[in-house]
């Protein structure tokens, strides 16, 4: 029960990795905020299969008042935030000479912004109580080139150097902020690339550059290091971004 009586809020926690994390959190002994990005049903999903009283929220990360509003809503229901988890996020391609800005902005508004916005809503709280873990979601694209996807890869490189220069912020005040670098992981988001024909040869070329032989880790894979930068297992560790790609990016 290594988060036993810590409260955790977690972004993206309706599906997928920030799914698994909430799950992996519970079981640790903490209360969970579930934030959905926009269906209430979703996140009660989610929050109903969980011990420790789970609540489940609604919150697009994208606009500060309902970041602000939620937080605020947390801290009633719950008292304090010791954990945020920044698991929101979108990922699709952005070709150049044909993105839209539309495009452009859902991307670094939802990805970065929404990560900062979290981050600057639950910081005084944090500092206040002299305690807290902040958890930012990166990708193996922050560390390498994917084509097609560079504003993806460009908002995954900016929560990086976010983390490291937060670290450098927030340490003081009994605060550790890390993130993971997940390559290529299950969930929903990729499942047609995982199962659809079309994508086969794609799904070959992952295959053949993956050294570990697992082309796509497992969600509960990336829960495991979550829980090990949330909890006092890494009470060392201080703007460190975890690398967690199966080997894909360590060379050819």
């Amino acid at each position: 029960m290594k988060l036993q009586d810590k409260v955790a809020l977690i972004t993206g926690a309706s599906q997928g990795m920030g799914e698994a994390i909430a799950t992996r959190f519970a079981k640790e002994g903490a209360a969970v905020a579930v934030i959905a990005s926009s269906s209430l049903d979703k996140a009660q999903a989610v929050a109903g299969k969980l011990s420790g009283g789970a609540k489940a929220y609604v919150c697009d990360v994208r606009s500060t008042a309902a970041v602000a509003d939620t937080v605020d809503q947390v801290l009633r229901d719950f008292g304090r935030i010791d954990i945020l988890v920044n698991a929101a996020g979108v990922f699709y391609p952005t070709p150049a000479g044909t993105t839209e800005e539309a495009d452009l902005d859902r991307m670094v508004d939802i990805n970065l912004k929404g990560t900062w916005k979290t981050i600057n809503a639950v910081a005084p709280g944090m500092k206040a109580q002299k305690y807290g873990k902040i958890l930012n979601i990166s990708s193996v694209a922050g560390v390498m080139g994917l084509g097609t996807f560079g504003v993806y890869c460009a908002t995954k490189a900016g929560i990086i150097m976010m983390t490291r220069a937060l670290a450098c912020e927030l340490a003081p005040h009994g605060i550790n902020i890390n993130c993971i670098a997940p390559g290529n992981t299950a969930t929903p988001m990729n499942e047609n690339i995982r199962t659809q024909p079309e994508f086969k040869e794609f799904l070959d070329f992952m295959a053949a550059r993956t050294p570990s032989g697992r082309t796509y880790s497992t969600v509960e894979d990336m829960a495991n290091i979550a829980l090990l930068l949330c909890s006092e297992d890494g009470r060392a560790m201080h703007g460190s971004h975890v690398l967690a790609d199966e080997g894909f990016s360590a060379g050819i």
